[in-house]
């Protein structure tokens, strides 16, 4: 079986990039863009709205590049993991990917344990209006960069890097500040 030469391309930018730090466009206090995307928990399909959401407390908002890969799946299970502790932060969890909502579908229930939801940005416009954009490869995937945004809509803290480990303890400790 041969890899198309775009995928083969991705795959090794990927490998490659795991190695280099994440660059996170947005600071903390910066306005974060508002979105609806299309998204999935459980399989099951529904639309996400960042200004609905941060009516009920922070939002967690992490950028991975792709379903299914290693570290994504092992982000992915980190944060199913932390679903309890983030809801008792009263927290909501959402990852995004340039990936397409049947693919998420699926990542809902087998990465994501059906624990949280996970945004369909296939065509890029959130990766773009957050400039998460993988810079090794060409397009619309995105770096892996977590952002907690308080319900004031502003970037509360901030997780750039590439390895999937520290994301999950970085946005429970800036949750746990909006708790006190």
């Amino acid at each position: 079986m041969s890899l198309h030469p775009v995928r083969l391309l991705a795959a090794a930018a990927l490998c490659l990039s795991a190695t280099l730090p994440a660059q996170a466009a947005l600071n903390v206090g910066a306005p974060a863009p508002d979105f609806t995307a299309d998204a999935a928990v459980g399989g099951q399909a529904f639309k996400f709205k960042l200004a609905e959401a941060l009516k009920q407390g922070p939002v967690v908002v992490y950028f991975y590049p792709k379903a299914f890969t290693s570290g994504c799946t092992v982000e992915a299970h980190q944060f199913a993991e932390a679903t309890d502790k983030f809801k008792a932060l009263n927290t909501t969890v959402i990852g995004m990917s340039n990936d397409d909502i049947e693919t998420l579908k699926k990542f809902s229930v087998e990465a994501c344990r059906n624990k949280f939801a996970v945004g369909a940005d296939a065509g890029g416009k959130v990766i773009k209006d957050y400039d998460v954009a993988l810079k090794m490869v060409p397009g619309t995937m995105a770096d892996r960069v977590s952002y907690l945004i308080g319900p004031d809509g502003k970037v509360a803290a901030v997780h750039a890097s590439m390895n999937p480990d520290g994301h999950i303890d970085a946005m429970l400790k800036a949750a746990a500040k909006f708790k006190k």
